[in-house]
């Protein structure tokens, strides 16, 4: 599957961006969203399980994204609001392409990346 990511930017302290992904190719069993900001361990932000459409968040950003999934458009959203400068990072998309009732919302359970968009929060 290739995921192409799109809607980075830069945004002041408390502002609001709309991140897009869109996929082609095969079909995937999740999609998440994944951020890594310098100097820093790439973590999970939110990850979307398509068999029953459930969603996580992570802590750091609970509250404040909103993780979603248009099937016609095959394309998924990460709304993120409130933001702060440190969300400042890239966000990547990631899909698994396989199934696993074990796999979590971890980066080495996806086995596709997009490339990454950069979110910049700064006044």
């Amino acid at each position: 599957v290739q995921l192409v990511e799109s809607g980075g930017g830069l945004v002041q302290p408390g502002g609001s961006l709309r991140l897009s992904c869109a996929a082609s190719g095969q079909d995937y069993y999740a999609i998440a969203w994944f951020r890594q900001a310098p100097g820093k361990k790439r973590e999970a932000v939110s990850c979307i399980t398509v068999r029953d459409e459930s969603i996580e968040y992570s802590d750091s950003t609970k509250g404040r994204v909103t993780a979603s999934r248009d099937n016609a458009k095959n394309t998924a959203y990460l709304d993120l609001n409130s933001l702060k400068p440190e969300d400042t990072a890239v966000y990547y998309c990631a899909a698994r392409t396989y199934f696993s009732l074990l796999a979590g919302c971890v980066a080495e359970s996806f086995d596709e990346w997009g490339k990454g968009t950069q979110v910049t929060v700064s006044s």
